[in-house]
């Protein structure tokens, strides 16, 4: 018997990431509240970070490649 793939929406993977980085839980925690694997979770945070830090806070809106590269070399 094959094991199906779950699938989950880009909402649901934002707000799991948001569980962990706005409540300060653990991701061992949040998975396992979600039904999720941790490695899957910790995915989504890391992406969701990357996403966020990618942000002008300013403008809302995403940063120029030169603009992140120069914020990384301050």
């Amino acid at each position: 018997m094959a094991i199906s793939k779950r699938k989950f929406t880009l909402e649901f993977k934002v707000d799991a990431a948001h569980r962990v980085i706005d409540s300060g839980r653990s991701v061992r925690e949040v998975a396992q509240e979600l039904s999720i694997e941790r490695s899957t979770l910790s995915r989504w945070v890391r992406d969701e970070r990357r996403r966020a830090e990618a942000i002008d806070t300013a403008t809302g809106l995403p940063l120029e490649t030169a603009e992140r590269n120069e914020l990384n070399r301050l």
